[in-house]
């Protein structure tokens, strides 16, 4: 019996550059451009700085939780708990120490 295309998934790649990567060459330039122009208002320039840094760590956050999900999801580990995660990170780190 044939399969019909509704069986098979089809996985297509999107074309063109991955701009979720990109967007750090543009959080490098942004912010010490924010610290040179806004030298005489220091407010402003403490507040706008940290939300754009904190912005920026947000993106990563994201990034690596979406990698993980679809490690563990393309691993069919989907008994794996964050408590492993990190009790194996701890034991990774420790053993650098050592």
């Amino acid at each position: 019996m044939a399969s019909s295309p509704s069986d098979s998934q089809v996985i297509r790649r999107r074309k063109g550059p991955a701009f979720e990567y990109l967007l750090p060459l543009i959080y490098a330039p942004v912010l010490p451009l924010i610290r040179i122009a806004l030298r005489h208002k220091p407010v402003v320039r403490d507040r706008l700085f940290y939300g754009v840094l904190a912005g920026a760590f947000a993106h990563g956050t994201y990034l690596v939780s979406v990698q993980i999900y679809m490690m563990l999801r393309a691993s069919d580990m989907a008994n794996l708990t964050w408590r492993y995660l990190l009790r194996c990170r701890v034991l990774l780190h420790q053993s650098f120490l050592c």
